[in-house]
């Protein structure tokens, strides 16, 4: 028996391992899952009912997408993901504290099944809390079929997959869960802020530099076209002609190619060295 046989049930032993370790050390830490949901939850009810009758999303008539409680759920959902992303990944620098990420860098598994093992239990645990927070579609008159179901459930798999795998390159050589906070609100807040789920692209045409740079940047952020997709599987109602909206094809490649860049940046900084790396 070769020394290879062995490797592929040992790697998805460590996935599996590291993947039920988040879960259960999650849920056993019910500040963080109250805080996880419960935030975008407050919000999108505050913001939702505060601006609901002053906002104009620009599209047609119908009552599902007109209002800003509607408009700001896709939003919500990838609220969700993020805030899930952000606690999870504290993991990785409480487990440095801790010496267990030690032991596991020291013995003789991959790095990509380490980083594997920990970002699918991050997304697993963000996809289960954004299903729950899903059930508010019951209140807003969303018409649901099995494929679109599907696709969403898909879709938001993938979304957290991304952000909890960029969640992790930052976490990674972050020595203190305060720097890893304050570097979280001032990359990926902006990042979810800037993805049209406050207010939509604008278009280019009759736009001023102001306009055109905000366009720009939320056709550069990934999460642009993550909310995108949501609204669009949720409402299947297009934006007026003075926002911009890229194909569904387009929205799909984009996320796509988000997820593979970000999971390969985590399994290529889990290879560099960090301050109490014993190799």
């Amino acid at each position: 028996m070769s020394a290879h046989d062995g490797s592929a049930p040992r790697m998805t032993a460590v996935v599996y391992h590291l993947c039920w370790r988040e879960l259960v050390r999650f849920f056993r830490q019910r500040n963080r899952v109250i805080g996880s949901i419960g935030t975008p939850l407050v919000m999108w009810i505050i913001f939702g009912l505060g601006l609901d009758r002053s906002f104009s999303a620009g599209t047609s008539s119908d009552a599902a997408t007109s209002g800003f409680l509607h408009y700001y759920f896709p939003g919500s959902l990838v609220l969700i993901l993020m805030f899930t992303a952000i606690f999870t990944s504290i993991s990785i620098i409480e487990d440095r504290r801790e010496g267990f990420l030690q032991s596991v860098l020291v013995s003789p598994v991959s790095r990509s099944s380490m980083v594997l093992g920990k970002v699918l239990g991050g997304a697993i645990i963000a996809l289960i809390q954004a299903l729950l927070f899903l059930s508010v579609t019951l209140f807003l008159d969303v018409s649901w079929s099995p494929v679109r179901f599907l696709a969403l459930v898909v879709l938001l798999f993938a979304a957290a997959l991304m952000m909890t795998s960029l969640g992790f390159v930052f976490a990674w050589r972050m020595e203190s869960t305060q720097g890893f906070h304050a570097i979280m609100n001032l990359v990926l807040m902006p990042m979810w802020l800037m993805s049209g789920s406050f207010f939509p692209v604008p278009a280019l045409a009759n736009s001023d530099v102001a306009q055109t740079a905000v366009h720009w940047c939320m056709r550069m952020n990934p999460l642009t076209y993550v909310v995108a997709l949501v609204r669009k599987l949720l409402y299947a109602q297009p934006l007026g002609e003075d926002y911009w909206t890229a194909a569904t094809s387009t929205n799909t490649i984009v996320v796509v190619v988000g997820l593979i860049l970000c999971f390969a940046t985590a399994v290529w900084i889990s290879r560099t060295r960090i301050s109490g790396d014993m190799r």
